[in-house]
This record gives C-alpha cells, structure tokens and sequence, in this order.
C-alpha cells in the first residue's frame, strides 16, 4: 500500500466542502489514515513550500494557505500518488479533466482547493512535514 498527502485549501474549508471531497476520495477506494484541521502560520507555509522559493508566486501562496483552516490527510491506497493526482486533475481548474476535484470545485489557478503530493518521494516528506 502506497501513502500520500491531501491538504484540502483554506478556499475549500471556506466553502464548506470538506466532507465533499473526503466522500469523493472515499468513494474513488483511499483509505484515511490520519486527518487534522489546522491553521497554517505563514512561517510553517512559507517552509512546506520552500520547494518554490524565488518563484514569483510564493508569496501570494504563502498568504493563501495561511488565510484559514486547511486539513492534512495522510491517505493510503494501492497507486495512491498517482491516482489522487488523477482525481484532483490540474493545478489549473480551467484545465482539469471533466469529473475532477479541481474542475469541479476550484475556484481559481491558486485557489484551487486542494494539494496533492506529486510523487512518492514527495509524499514521504509531506507527510512527515505534518504527521511526523
């Protein structure tokens, strides 16, 4: 069984969808293993997105995840890397896949609702960012 990380964003906790995308990463077959709601300070932001550091982009990310609630969710399933960056789609929702987390529910590039590990690797060091 492979592991992975999903943070569901402050723009989805907002809105309200928490249950809705832990009833769609249930149903697609991932089983929760741990899950928190927290609040990010911009420090803790600014350092699990370290990886885009002299990005134009980051600090308006920063802001971002650290405006409200998000909730880590350490998931555990055969292919799970892979078939969570299936379900949630692209990072842009204008481009995502009909049926996808993000083409459904975000609302922009950067509020997109949800952060998926891309890689097993990364997912190692996500989760340990947040589950220890």
């Amino acid at each position: 069984m492979e592991k992975t990380l999903l943070i569901i964003k402050p723009d989805a906790t907002r809105r309200n969808l928490i249950g809705h995308i832990i009833s769609r990463l249930e149903k697609a077959g991932f089983e929760i293993v741990e899950m928190r709601m927290e609040r990010l300070t911009p420090a803790k932001a600014q350092k699990f997105y370290a990886v885009h550091e002299g990005k134009p982009f980051l600090d308006s990310l920063v802001e971002f995840m650290s405006s409200g609630p998000v909730v880590p969710i350490l998931l555990r399933k055969q292919n799970a890397v892979a078939d969570l960056r299936t379900l949630i789609g692209a990072t842009d929702p204008a481009k995502a896949p009909c049926g996808t987390l993000r083409q459904e529910i975000a609302l922009n590039i950067q509020e997109n609702s949800v952060h998926a590990s891309d890689s097993p690797e990364n997912a190692a060091v996500e989760i340990a960012f947040f589950f220890g």
